[in-house]
């Protein structure tokens, strides 16, 4: 299963973890109306797409006005982004995340796989990542701390503090 990054703060919020106000969406006027919904910027635009550096290939933007919102949203939707992650097509964009700026402290890597190997869940997390993860795995891959869960047996609470607590 793909979750977009839009979908994932869906299920955070519904689990009371703290995520961003945003808004997904398909047209440049909702992406307008989904800044007056969430107030004065500034905003981050967000294509939706299942790849990883969108960022560094113009899929990310911090902007300042409702027009800048406009015209990110004409620029993107119905396009192709192409990441480090795809393939030179890149993948279709149909959906603008549009969402509060925030300030960051720190940036954290947490991600999900399944390793169809083993036939579990590998959870990675580390204090270093972000935006940057590919590059912590490259050259300082200890930094990258992984757990893996059985989907029959579940994960314990006692097991998960402990993970957490080998590396934050």
């Amino acid at each position: 299963m793909n979750l977009h990054e839009y979908q994932a703060k869906q299920l955070f919020a519904r689990y009371g973890m703290p995520a961003p106000t945003g808004y997904a969406c398909t047209t440049p006027r909702e992406a307008e109306e989904a800044a007056s919904k969430i107030g004065a910027g500034p905003w981050v635009v967000k294509c939706q797409v299942h790849a990883g550096g969108r960022g560094k290939a113009g899929g990310v933007k911090v902007v300042n006005s409702k027009e800048d919102i406009r015209a990110f949203a004409e620029a993107w939707l119905g396009k192709r982004l192409v990441t480090y992650q795809t393939d030179a097509q890149g993948q279709p964009v149909h959906q603008i995340l549009v969402e509060a700026a925030t300030d960051i402290d720190k940036e954290l890597y947490l991600g999900a796989v399944v390793d169809r190997g083993t036939r579990r869940i590998v959870f990675m997390a580390s204090t270093e990542g972000g935006v940057e993860i590919e590059k912590v795995a490259e050259e300082t891959p200890e930094l990258i701390h992984k757990t893996t869960i059985d989907p029959l047996a579940g994960h314990s609470l006692t097991r998960a503090v402990s993970w957490r607590s080998n590396w934050a």
